[in-house]
């Protein structure tokens, strides 16, 4: 008998009755790529933060935050359908030196809020460090009440040395938060410093934390800080710091009257607090009341939000223009061919920087 007549048997065989396919799924290949990195589909996010699902949350502001180009994309989605959902809370920035108590006055303001039936979500734009790229204080041990609160929400998120992408990832963040269901968002900045102009032009009140005592109600702090805060707390007003707490505003209410009226027409109010004892903590919070009636009687309100979202545009074409041209290969390829000749002093840093904007844009004409 022949091999023919008698063929071995061979694992390669194909059994009968097994159908192959006649084309690649893409879209199954796709759907298999995410489920491999973790992800979902944008509208399950949407659908999970809709229903007020942290953990959704949560991976969604992970993609936001993220450089990777898929999550990007995914994030963009996810935000586009949230945006219908959006724009219903209210935004309050909170800034002061390092020290001076931000985190415990949000701790105590905000499990008041929580207990009066609020959703309270918090955004901490903390330091980035420099190796690990992550947050260097991690808000969300030093609030332990707030961060077990089933009505809270705490999200510290890294600066990454980036300012602009400050703005952009919290801009994003707050429209997921609002679809989520919070009707207060809390923003918390680093510290004193250019991080507070991003915020400003995100939240509709701004307060300004101090110290008695610290010589910050005698040198104005930063004066473009003052200028932009619509209430000035002066806190850990307690003991025998209360008094002095009490000059301090006196003081800082004083040295309000030379600045000019905001364009609200808003008068800014200086009061004392003790974050530790919660004593003067619902006043701080109907200061923001009282606020709000003002600026929503008289429209500030609404047309502070409008300009928001104008500026968000004009951002998000800044921030697309900058990657894309630093991204761009023959971008990349024209600066390390120019750099011998910048590094040699051959070509002024200015005529180099020129010659490659002109390349560029001659470029896209081509295109």
């Amino acid at each position: 008998m022949t091999d023919q007549e008698n063929p071995r048997p061979s694992a390669l065989k194909v059994q009968a009755g097994i159908q192959q396919p006649e084309s690649v799924n893409i879209q199954a290949i796709s759907r298999f790529s995410r489920s491999k990195k973790g992800l979902m589909h944008s509208e399950e996010y949407a659908q999970g933060i809709l229903a007020g699902n942290y953990t959704i949350l949560s991976k969604a502001i992970t993609l936001i935050e993220s450089s990777l180009a898929l999550h990007y994309q995914i994030a963009q989605e996810v935000i586009a359908l949230c945006l219908p959902h959006a724009g219903k809370s209210v935004r309050i920035g909170i800034t002061g030196v390092p020290g001076v108590g931000k985190s415990t006055l949000i701790e105590a303001l905000g499990t008041q809020l929580t207990h009066a039936g609020h959703k309270l979500a918090v955004l901490a734009i903390d330091p980035s460090s420099t190796r690990s790229k992550g947050s260097i204080l991690g808000d969300k041990t030093r609030m332990e009440a707030l961060s077990v609160d089933h009505n809270a929400f705490i999200r510290p998120s890294p600066s990454s040395g980036s300012l602009g992408g400050v703005a952009r990832k919290t801009r994003e963040t707050i429209v997921l938060c609002e679809a989520a269901g919070f009707d207060t968002i809390f923003v918390e900045t680093v510290g004193v410093g250019q991080s507070e102009v991003a915020v400003y032009a995100m939240v509709d009140f701004f307060l300004l934390l101090m110290l008695a005592g610290a010589g910050d109600e005698l040198q104005g702090i930063k004066r473009g800080i003052m200028e932009m805060a619509d209430a000035i707390i002066i806190n850990k007003a307690d003991g025998d710091n209360r008094a002095k707490a009490d000059i301090a505003a006196a003081q800082v209410r004083n040295s309000l009257h030379y600045f000019p009226v905001s364009d609200s027409g808003w008068r800014p109010v200086a009061a004392t607090c003790s974050a530790q004892t919660t004593e003067r903590i619902d006043g701080v919070w109907q200061i923001v009341q009282d606020y709000l009636a003002f600026t929503r009687e008289n429209g500030f309100f609404t047309l502070k939000r409008r300009e928001q979202s104008r500026q968000i545009m004009l951002d998000t074409i800044n921030n697309y223009l900058t990657e894309n041209f630093f991204t761009d290969a023959d971008t990349i390829e024209r600066i390390k061919a120019i750099e011998p000749d910048l590094l040699t002093d051959k070509i002024s840093p200015y005529t180099a920087a020129q010659t490659i904007l002109d390349a560029y844009f001659s470029g896209l004409k081509r295109d």
